[in-house]
């Protein structure tokens, strides 16, 4: 009895010892690593179609690089602000498909200069048109760095066009600027010289600046997931918020399940993961993410693709003061003007204008990308907002004869730094002509030895011609979770 009593006693004590968090295990047909919008596509895809699903998402809420927050009178979008066309677009036609009122976003653009006045936005525009449709209609043989290219192809439209623009240099060479950074804000690139001229991306048909307004983008989450207005969600799939997944070991041998392992101390079990983490994570984290190793090709197209930040400083006013008649306000430097910014707050150059968006009417969207997006993130929050106070009175409010007011609230984003993104999209950089099968390597599945699918890859890097958009993404997901639906293939136990 004595014997007995002590040997209960040390079980006792060592489950008594174990930690809050130890490994548990669940079983589930697919687990969904990351709820952006490839993943909640394909998690809902899947459980649609009856499959027990398991999504992890790390962030302590679903969107991924889709964040629609409350702020200012209504709601702005700290991430993705608009749906990109409108023809054979998954998040248009689901929009659709509920009746939810898209509205297209004004194109009116005021340009400004650092020196008070106002610049012809009409010409702007023009030459900013032609600078993206002759990369898009007439890309080089060989490739080229997208900004030498636009800026020969631009000088020698300016030279037939408007010689008279020759002998202002310092206009020319304000435009370049901006237009880099225009470029750099549809490619989430540092510089366009980044960018190759060998492109796949193709637009959608259709208006490129559709907005989600007042219902904000997070709407599209809600209704793949059965939650819009009121719904009860998906009996067959099970969300886990503030999840984060530190490993995925995938067997080889058919009758195996994969085992997804997280920071918590859980564990759960599946025939096949999916996983739609951005490409910045996976630059981070891919090898101790997966047992075993990656393929070298996948490992490859990890290095060799580029993601980029795109950033928001988002400021609140008790009141509109600005021109409201107008959808965005560009900010051209002289060149003697950028001469006196000093080296602390050169990343202000980088702001390409601000924009009011369409759910809340007392606020103003700073944009900025690159280098200066990731300096931006670093510096207190007080600064930033000093820093576009003054920018705003320089190139608006000094136009216009009007002190601009101290902001209410400013909130902003900071993709670059977040662990769980690391970026905000991919561009085809100029690596791509030496690679350009790197999209498909990153988006091939990881097979067992009898060819089944068991971790399959899906997110916007992962598609050739649509990278860097929601819908994009979106297709991605339902690739996969198609793929297996398609394969057919369970791990028998």
């Amino acid at each position: 009895m004595t014997e007995l009593w002590l040997v209960l006693c040390c079980v006792i004590g060592v489950i008594a010892a174990a930690p809050q968090n130890s490994t548990t295990s669940a079983s589930y047909d697919t687990i969904v690593v990351g709820l952006g919008s490839a993943g909640v596509t394909a998690a809902t895809t899947l459980a649609r179609a009856g499959r027990r699903v398991l999504g992890l998402e790390a962030q302590d809420r679903v969107g991924g690089r889709v964040y629609t927050v409350p702020f200012g009178n209504g709601l702005v979008e700290l991430g993705a602000e608009w749906i990109h066309g409108t023809e054979k677009s998954r998040t248009y036609d689901l929009a659709n498909e509920y009746n939810i009122a898209l509205l297209p976003t004004p194109l009116n653009h005021k340009i400004f200069r650092s020196n008070g006045e106002e610049a012809n936005a009409t010409l702007v525009r023009e030459l900013f048109d032609f600078c993206l449709a002759v990369v898009q209609e007439h890309p080089p043989d060989p490739p080229e760095p997208v900004g030498n290219f636009t800026m020969r192809k631009a000088m020698e439209y300016i030279t037939e066009k408007y010689p008279e623009l020759l002998k202002d240099q310092d206009f020319i060479d304000q435009f370049f600027e901006l237009a880099n950074l225009y470029v750099d804000g549809y490619e989430s690139s540092n510089d366009w010289n980044e960018v190759t001229t060998d492109s796949q991306y193709e637009e959608l048909k259709g208006n490129q600046v559709i907005s989600w307004h007042r219902y904000g983008y997070k709407t599209f989450f809600e209704i793949m997931l059965n939650k819009y207005n009121g719904a009860p969600g998906l009996p067959s799939l099970e969300v886990k918020l503030g999840t984060e997944v530190t490993q995925i070991i995938a067997p080889q041998h058919p009758n195996e399940k994969v085992v997804v392992k997280c920071k918590d101390g859980s564990s759960y079990e599946a025939d096949n993961v999916i996983v739609t983490v951005s490409i910045g994570v996976l630059k981070e984290k891919h090898t101790t993410l997966f047992s075993p190793p990656l393929p070298k090709n996948k490992q490859t197209a990890i290095e060799k693709i580029s993601i980029g930040v795109i950033d928001k400083v988002i400021l609140a006013f008790d009141r509109v003061w600005w021109p409201n008649n107008y959808s965005f306000f560009g900010f051209l430097w002289k060149g003697e003007d950028t001469r006196k910014v000093s080296q602390d707050d050169r990343w202000i150059l980088n702001i390409s204008g601000a924009s009011p968006p369409m759910a809340a009417s007392n606020v103003l969207t700073m944009w900025i990308n690159g280098n200066a997006a990731r300096k931006m993130e670093t510096l207190p929050e007080d600064v930033v907002k000093t820093k576009c106070l003054e920018l705003l009175q320089r190139f608006i409010g000094d136009n216009i004869g009007l002190k601009v007011p101290e902001p209410t609230a400013l909130i902003r984003s900071t993709w670059g730094k977040n662990l769980f993104t690391r970026g905000s999209y991919t561009f085809d950089n100029l690596l791509k002509p030496q690679y350009p099968d790197a999209r498909a390597w990153l988006g091939a599945p990881l097979t067992d030895s009898a060819g089944a699918p068991r971790v399959l890859f899906a997110g916007e890097a992962t598609n050739f011609n649509h990278f860097s958009t929601v819908h994009g993404a979106s297709e991605t997901g339902y690739r996969e979770a198609t793929r297996l639906l398609n394969s057919g293939t369970s791990v028998t136990d």
